[in-house]
């Protein structure tokens, strides 16, 4: 590999271990009490139960932005049906309404948990602040 002019050789255990740490760099999971967020490396974002190991339990979104223009669309204060006039089904609506209400991302808290209702309050945190690697 050549880096500004210079050649570099590696073995390809050490090759695999760079793109190793690469793709470790490049992702980020960050957990709540019941939901998890992770960027992939593929700069997807992908909401999931904390705990949850199976895809029925993920809702994944092309990136952050798209999740976050998705929260600017719902109402003031909103339900599973609301999500799911978004095309979101079955318990991804869920799913979402908790993550809005746990993320410190969005203004927004769990108002009512039968039926399950968010309500948006709050200024926005800065812009950025959830790019992969900040703390």
């Amino acid at each position: 590999m050549d880096i500004d002019g210079k050649t570099f050789e590696l073995s390809r255990e050490s090759a695999t271990d760079l793109q190793d740490a690469v793709g470790d760099a490049l992702t980020e999971r960050r957990e709540f009490f019941r939901t998890a967020g992770t960027f992939r490396e593929d700069g997807s974002y992908e909401v999931s139960r904390r705990s949850a190991d199976s895809a029925g339990n993920a809702k994944v979104f092309r990136t952050f932005d798209a999740m976050d223009r998705l929260f600017d669309r719902l109402p003031d204060e909103f339900t599973a049906e609301d999500v799911g006039r978004t095309g979101i089904t079955g318990s991804r609506r869920h799913l979402l309404i908790r993550h809005f209400g746990e993320n410190p991302e969005f203004p927004c808290r769990i108002s009512s948990r039968n039926p399950l209702m968010a309500k948006k309050e709050g200024e926005r945190p800065a812009e950025g602040s959830m790019e992969v690697g900040s703390d």
